[in-house]
């Protein structure tokens, strides 16, 4: 485990998307005093998380509002917002805008954080994060098994939406305007993406 000063210093520094010398714990992780910055951790490596825009939490408000109604009305499990540590190994930690567990798995919600993959996971894009989005965190969820993953673009005001297929998340569906999004995960949920854009 790397010193409290040391997980300081990194983090009051940023550590950028290469990996650093120093690779960090969720023990160091959770020595970070806490402040105005959110981080991730992948692989090792600290990344800040930029604050999200107006435009970032009204999609992430609609899409909550969406799954809750459903999901939770129905009894099917939980839903959780960020920031909430989502802990996949000693190494890798994120903070997914959305996620779901359902009841079987609940097992996997602690007090502080959720421990393990959840069963959907949901990302609004943003300018600075869309590669890391769609590239390194793409790239955990598929290693940790996530079993379906949403990303919402607000400049093409469209959610494609990824499930785990032989360890990898490939396309099973690109909803844009006018059209209603599905999910595999969700029998019988859908969702016109004309409402959850601004």
């Amino acid at each position: 485990m790397a010193k409290p000063d040391k997980v300081r210093e990194v983090a009051a520094d940023y550590v950028s998307t290469v990996a650093p010398s120093l690779r960090l714990t969720y023990s160091d992780y959770c020595e970070i005093p806490p402040g105005q910055q959110r981080y991730e951790l992948i692989g090792g490596a600290l990344r800040v998380v930029p604050s999200p825009s107006v435009i970032h939490q009204e999609i992430s408000k609609r899409l909550h509002r969406a799954l809750v109604e459903w999901i939770e009305d129905r009894g099917l499990g939980k839903v959780y917002f960020a920031p909430l540590d989502v802990v996949l190994s000693e190494y890798d930690v994120v903070q997914p805008d959305l996620l779901y567990v359902s009841n079987d798995r609940m097992e996997i919600v602690k007090e502080a954080n959720i421990l393990g993959p959840p069963d959907l996971v949901v990302e609004v894009l943003s300018p600075g994060t869309v590669e890391w989005d769609r590239k390194i965190k793409r790239q955990t969820y598929a290693r940790f098994g996530i079993r379906e993953l949403w990303l919402a673009d607000p400049e093409s005001r469209s959610i494609e939406v990824e499930t785990l297929t032989d360890g990898d998340l490939s396309t099973s569906g690109a909803y844009g305007p006018g059209s209603t999004l599905r999910s595999p995960i969700l029998p019988g949920f859908s969702l016109s993406v004309d409402i959850v854009f601004p």
